[in-house]
């Protein structure tokens, strides 16, 4: 009997942002088959790739392999506007598209009016706004949840009345709320021509599709979007996205089992930073956190948004190796500590006078608890080998480890995908 394949998962495990695209390319020729499994546009992977930077929003990052199949899967939102734009780009760029990328038809579609929602719905919060990113993201989920959203597969058949439908459901809505003062013409104008495009693609059962290779002992490399602490389920609620982000969405985003789930690869920045609202108790609010910022471009590849930054914080990251059940940690981002004369890492939290190790059920309010470790002061973006890291960032990489429980096999010290160390 054929042995199985399996499939792997690259998962961000705090707050996003962490470097997937990169990781999903350098990993690539190790798979047959790639796939997203949650998420929509509001998740920029960015991949600089033989010069040239890339953002993609929709489309796996194994896309510039040309002898892989890519796949969107179910657990996916579209904007089809955004989706022919972005596959445009990379078609322009002399990357083929049609065969390669198959959809899920059990994908949910991200309307005009559900980005419309998404700006009502934040502005009648008033100061409690979640920060989102406006894409429509979050309606979309919800119609999805309520069993009146439209799916890839409802373009192949009767369409128009499907979409008037819902259209006209969100009108309502919007006229409740008193949130008239939009127009969306050209830009539903330009959705409808994201529709017609979407059509040239292959629109599959893509869990159907995925399953057979696992079957025929090909390997699918299930690609993450944000983090888990923006996980619907078991991040910082409600400020998080409106998807499963974990390893639990991967079964659940590509239609496959438990038992078909190998290695979960955790990736985390040597630092932490967050975009838009809520708790991050290792914010930082000086010199410091502006510095981190700065070195690593800490602007979202979607929004353009300042993200907040801070130290590594391990309370988090215990939690997300726990809940996603990590076999692996990436470490992305090491060369932007180069130069700090202390490196601080947050152990625990308190608040209130009592010391948490676990992560509480609220963490708006807690205090991070910090160890210090000494810098490297030294560049480790020319360096090629673990054999030529300084002592002191060894010593960073042993704690981390000691700490977490779980290896750290692979180390990101710089933009370009040759500028991974694996150990």
């Amino acid at each position: 009997m054929k042995q199985q394949g399996k499939v792997d998962a690259l998962l961000g495990i705090v707050f996003g942002d962490e470097g997937k695209g990169k990781v999903v390319d350098v990993f690539t020729p190790r798979y047959d088959i790639v796939a997203r499994f949650a998420g929509g546009p509001n998740a920029g992977h960015t991949i600089i790739f033989e010069g040239k930077k890339f953002v993609l929003r929709s489309i796996p990052s194994g896309i510039f392999d040309p002898g892989k199949l890519n796949i969107i899967g179910n657990g996916c939102v579209i904007a089809p506007d955004l989706f022919m734009a972005e596959a445009m780009e990379l078609e322009s760029a002399g990357y083929e598209l049609r065969n390669r990328l198959h959809i899920s038809k059990r994908a949910h579609l991200i309307l005009p009016t559900h980005r419309v929602l998404d700006r009502a719905y934040e502005a009648a919060k008033g100061k409690n706004k979640v920060g989102t990113t406006g894409k429509g993201i979050g309606p979309t989920y919800s119609d999805k949840a309520s069993r009146t959203g439209l799916r890839v597969g409802d373009i192949l058949e009767d369409f128009p009345t499907k979409y008037a439908a819902l259209k006209a459901r969100h009108e309502q809505i919007l006229r409740d709320l008193h949130y008239t003062d939009y127009d969306i013409t050209e830009e539903e104008q330009r959705w409808l021509q994201g529709v017609e495009y979407m059509r040239q693609f292959q629109l599959t059962d893509t869990e159907i599709e995925i399953n057979k290779a696992l079957q025929e002992g090909k390997n699918v490399l299930a690609e993450g979007a944000q983090g888990t602490m923006l996980d619907i389920d078991h991040g910082t609620y409600p400020f998080v996205s409106s998807s499963s982000t974990t390893t639990g969405g991967v079964c659940t985003g590509l239609g496959v089992g438990p038992n078909k789930i190998g290695e979960v690869y955790g990736i985390f920045k040597a630092y932490s930073t967050r975009v838009g609202s809520g708790p991050f108790p290792v914010e930082l609010f000086d010199e410091t956190g502006d510095r981190i910022r700065e070195i690593g471009h800490e602007y979202g590849a979607v929004t353009g948004r300042n993200r907040r930054c801070g130290w590594v914080d391990l309370v988090a990251l215990r939690y997300a190796i726990m809940i996603n059940g990590v076999t692996q940690l990436i470490m992305m981002k090491s060369d932007v500590l180069d130069g700090f004369e202390t490196i601080r890492a947050c152990v625990a939290y308190e608040r209130d006078g009592q010391v948490m190790h676990d992560m509480p059920f609220e963490t708006e309010g807690c205090k991070a608890v910090y160890r210090d470790l000494p810098g490297w002061k030294e560049d480790l973006s020319s360096m090629t080998s673990e054999e030529q890291f300084p002592q002191a960032f060894r010593d960073y990489i042993h704690f981390l480890e000691e700490e977490l429980q779980t290896p750290i096999t692979i180390l990101s010290v710089g933009p370009d995908r040759a500028q991974t160390i694996v150990r």
